[in-house]
This record gives C-alpha cells, structure tokens and sequence, in this order.
C-alpha cells in the first residue's frame, strides 16, 4: 500500500466537498424558495432588508457547518481506510444535506409563518 501524503489528501478532499457544496446549497436555496411560495402572497409582505440579511446570514452559517465534513473526510482518508472512505463518503454529504434541509425548513417556516399568523 502506497502512503498518501497530507497535500493528496487535502486536494481530495477540496475537489470533493467544492464540488459538492454547489448542490449543498441548491438544495437549501429550493427549500427556502420553496417555502416562501407556498405561502405566497403573506410570505411577500414580511419580506425585507432585514429578512434578506438574515437569510444571507443564515446562508453564510450553513457554509460554516459544511466546513465540518473536511475534518471527517481528512481524518478518514488518512487513515488505512481511506479508499472504502471515498466510496462511502457521499453518505456523509446526504446525511449532512438532510440534517441542514431539516433546519432551513424549520427556520424558513418561522420566518415566512409569521405572514401567515398575522394574516389569519
């Protein structure tokens, strides 16, 4: 078995989780779509500068935690598993994906809901 070197490993794991933080944050940009248009036209009258910046904030903290994959990923294929790993590593991103999907929902919900509860 060949030793890998950290600069591999490293470059791995950027082409990797780049490529996949494109659909990361198309799916979480769906949901929010999503749900600020199925509660269309209420959900436009809480839209504003305040809840453009939250969600870019939001988008920004989202990135944050996706960074957390690298540190599974660089430890996992550092060890004498790495090739099972990148295998196996997409189903990091999924649950990932899923657990982030779960809170945009959530948060999206919260801040469109509002138009709703006034509204009704």
């Amino acid at each position: 078995m060949s030793e890998t070197s950290i600069r591999d490993v490293i470059t791995d794991a950027i082409r990797y989780w780049e490529k996949m933080r494109i659909a990361y944050n198309a799916i979480l940009l769906m949901i929010v779509v999503t749900v600020f248009a199925t509660r269309w036209p209420e959900s436009a009258s809480v839209f504003s500068g305040m809840i453009l910046q939250g969600l870019f904030l939001l988008a920004v903290i989202a990135n944050v935690f996706y960074c957390a994959a690298y540190i599974v990923d660089v430890a996992a294929q550092s060890s004498g598993f790495r090739d099972t790993w990148r295998r196996y590593r997409w189903i990091l991103f999924a649950v990932g994906t899923t657990f982030a999907s779960i809170i945009a929902r959530f948060i999206s919900m919260d801040m469109f809901g509002q138009a709703v509860q006034s509204a009704g």
